[in-house]
């Protein structure tokens, strides 16, 4: 007797296939910039200076965005429009006060003498961070798309790929500060 076993194999949605693949090459690109970092500060004459304390209410700022972009999914999942507009305008505007915030702690940096031509150290920070901010403005233009979708017209269709894909793309960019902030403490 012979049996037949039909696996169905789950597809992934191409979109969300080509943000996986660039959220692999975000991080190795992190990667390799933070390793940089490390084998330049065993390597030069590395000067140690304090992180803005801008970085800190930057990170509860930004964590708070993850907060609210999930239940903003959850609200469109539910069908809750209403609720998912306030919350991705919430979103949002967090993602703008994150980047005010981190320009902030750039401008304390400089105002104390710390500047991209100041040591390696502080280079490679402003680097580091402003990439991560540039990433962050792309997260902010997504998000941007989506509140301009949720306004603009009536929503009929209720397809969730660009808000998993803008949210998946969002809680990476929160966990790629998480690991940042924590890298730079930690090197300190």
């Amino acid at each position: 007797m012979a049996y037949t076993v039909r696996v169905q194999r789950k597809k992934i949605h191409p979109h969300k296939f080509n943000m996986w693949v660039a959220i692999a090459a975000i991080v190795m690109m992190f990667g390799g910039l933070t390793s940089a970092y490390v084998v330049m500060h065993g390597q030069t004459r590395w000067v140690s200076f304090q992180l803005p304390h801008q970085f800190i209410f930057s990170t509860i700022v930004i964590l708070l965005s993850s907060l609210t972009m999930a239940l903003a999914v959850k609200s469109f999942r539910q069908h809750h429009m209403n609720r998912y507009k306030m919350l991705i305008t919430i979103t949002a505007a967090l993602g703008v006060i994150f980047m005010i915030s981190q320009f902030m702690g750039f401008r304390f940096l400089y105002a104390h003498g710390v500047n991209l031509t100041f040591n390696v150290s502080a280079s490679l920070l402003f680097i580091i961070t402003g990439l991560h901010m540039l990433h962050v403005l792309g997260g902010v233009i997504a998000l941007l798309v989506m509140f301009f979708r949720a306004f603009r017209t009536r929503i009929r269709s209720y397809d969730p790929v660009p808000v998993e894909v803008a949210a998946t793309y969002w809680h990476f960019v929160d966990i790629l500060w998480i690991y940042l902030f924590g890298f730079f403490i930690w090197m300190r």
